[in-house]
Formats: structure tokens, C-alpha cells, sequence
């Protein structure tokens, strides 16, 4: 097939952990035509979608990992499938760029995941349908509720629902001397909405990432250890993965995430769990490939290719 990947910048991804790089080395091993383009690149036409395309060749090596053709004007149209992986923020140029995935969309290509459900999914607040699945928790912009929230619940997290790999999320407990500070910072004086959730104490034996492909979970979970001193359980801020096997809760949690997924079009999500709650659902650009295949022999990007052409031949 003739395969798009929309992501970020190639010459700057982590290339030991860099999870859209294994999915093109897979789908090159499988000899379909790559070709890469930025986020940035994407518009619109009155006829139709387009982006600045370069044909890429990638190569699992840390010294040179991909080759670019020169860019060029391609409609969206002429491709198979698309896969969306850009990063979070998931701000209004990630909404603007998911409009053009969408008209690419109507003219007959497949996007990984929907583009629509990009937007109505946010990481932080789609887990909010599941509420069976989660530990206590707010959404408001108002400090008011949240200092209520902390003056029950004693220990809390503060997360911004626009953020990725562990950055602006603040532990707050009720005898803390900052927070209104740090509520005055976070919403931006009651401005900006954010979740609030009880602290859950099993973060020490990791915030476990369970990839899930078309609806089924992935047969272990990658649990990231915090690093000592912190509590956030995010590679990016230097946690310590490790493989762990799926708990019959893990599964029951997976069991009712995937009705949903399956309905909004999520081929690939990446479940946070930790201790017995749901805390978020990654729907943008999910990653711990490479920690699947190196902790647990699980080989998510050849599964996930095998998903992607059963979809395109249906």
C-alpha cells in the first residue's frame, strides 16, 4: 500500500524509544511505499487535501536512521491509509490537522486513529466514561472545587488535559502551604480546565501502559517505576520500565475500554493503569513499542501492521 505517516520532526525522535520509527520499519519490511510528512505540511485546497510528502527510507540503525526524498505536493487522495502520530499538545493546530485528515477521509483514505475522535477524545477526560474503571476525580477550571476536592480526598494529582509525558502534573496534599499557588498557576486564576485525581499509592510499582491493538490488549503491560523522589511514572522524566503480566483486573479494565474504542475508531490506544484504576487513555500517538519487544518479546508493530491491511483489505 501507499502509506502516509504524519509525525514530528524524524531528525529529532529518541531513537531507542521513538515508537512511530518501529511502525516504519515495519510496514517497509512488508514492502509498502512510505511516505513521510510533518504536521505542519498539511492543507487544504478547494479540491481537496494535500501535504509536502517526502518519500522515506528508514533503517534501524542509531547512526542514520532515515533518508528524505525532496518534498512534494502530493493530494491526500492518492494514498491508501494515513497514520496519525503526532505528539501532544493536542492544541488548536492538532484540531486544525485533524479537519484535513478528515477530508482525506471523505475522499476514501483510512486515518489511523479517526480523526474525529482525536478531537472528541482527550487522553485526560475520555477516561471520564469509564468511571467504573477510575478512583475518584474532577474536571473544572474552578480552585474552589478544588480545594474541596483536596480537603477530601487529603492526597491528590494535577494534570493539565493537554499534556504529555509527565510535564505541569502536580502531587498536591491538603497540608500543602502552595496550593493556591500552584491551583492559580495550573488553571490559570480558574481559566483553564484540569483533572484532579486521589493520589493512588501503587504508582511505586509502576504506572502500567498496556497497548491495545483493534480492541485487544496487548498480553503484558509495560510498568514504568518512578524514578525515587518523584511520583510521575513517565519514561520522559526518567521512570524505569519493566514488564509485568496483565491482572484479571488489567483485563476486566481492557474489557470495558474496548466496545468504545472500537465504536470511535481507535485502532491503537495505550491504556494507563495504575495500582486497580484507569487514569488515562492515549489516543494521539501511544508509545512503549520498543519496551514491548525488548522487556516482553511482544512485537506491537507487526501486530499492528497486521491490523492496519486486514482493515485495508475489507
Amino acid at each position: 500500500m501507499k502509506l502516509g505517516v504524519v509525525m514530528d520532526p524524524i531528525d529529532s525522535i529518541n531513537f531507542k524509544k521513538d515508537s512511530s520509527l518501529t511502525i516504519l520499519l515495519e510496514a517497509q519490511n512488508r514492502g509498502h511505499k512510505l511516505l513521510y510528512m510533518e504536521p505542519q505540511s498539511l492543507f487544504l485546497r478547494e479540491d481537496g487535501p494535500y501535504a509536502l510528502t517526502q518519500s522515506v527510507v528508514v533503517k534501524d540503525d542509531q547512526n542514520g536512521w532515515y533518508e528524505l526524498s525532496e518534498k512534494n505536493e502530493t493530494p491526500l487522495s492518492k494514498l491508501d491509509m494515513i497514520i496519525m502520530r503526532q505528539d501532544p499538545p493536542f492544541d488548536q493546530n492538532y484540531v486544525y490537522n485533524t479537519y484535513v485528515l478528515e477530508e482525506a477521509e471523505r475522499k476514501g483514505v483510512i486515518v489511523v486513529n479517526k480523526p474525529s475522535s482525536l478531537r472528541n477524545c482527550n487522553e485526560k477526560v475520555f477516561v471520564t466514561q469509564f468511571p467504573q474503571c477510575c478512583t475518584h476525580f474532577l474536571v473544572t477550571s474552578q480552585n474552589v472545587l478544588l480545594k474541596q476536592f483536596i480537603e477530601e480526598h487529603v492526597d491528590t494529582v494535577i494534570k493539565p488535559l493537554d499534556g504529555m509525558g509527565g510535564s505541569s502534573i502536580f502531587r498536591v496534599r491538603k497540608t500543602d502551604p502552595n496550593i493556591n499557588v500552584i491551583l492559580e498557576t495550573i488553571t490559570q486564576h480558574s481559566l483553564t480546565k484540569v483533572m484532579i485525581q486521589k493520589y493512588i499509592p501503587e504508582i511505586i510499582e509502576g504506572d502500567k501502559r498496556i497497548l491495545m491493538i483493534d480492541g485487544e490488549p496487548m498480553e503484558a503491560s509495560i510498568a514504568r517505576v518512578p524514578p525515587e523522589g518523584d511520583f510521575r511514572g513517565n519514561l520522559a522524566v526518567g521512570a524505569t520500565a519493566i514488564a509485568k503480566s496483565l491482572s484479571s483486573r488489567d483485563i476486566w479494565i481492557c474489557n470495558q475500554v474496548a466496545p468504545k474504542l472500537k465504536e470511535f475508531g481507535l485502532i491503537l490506544v495505550g491504556l494507563d493503569v495504575i495500582g486497580e484504576y484507569l487514569t488515562e487513555i492515549n489516543v494521539t500517538s501511544p508509545t512503549c513499542f520498543r519496551e514491548y519487544k525488548n522487556l516482553c518479546d511482544i512485537d506491537v508493530a507487526s501486530s499492528f501492521m497486521d491490523s492496519l491491511e486486514e482493515m485495508l483489505a475489507t
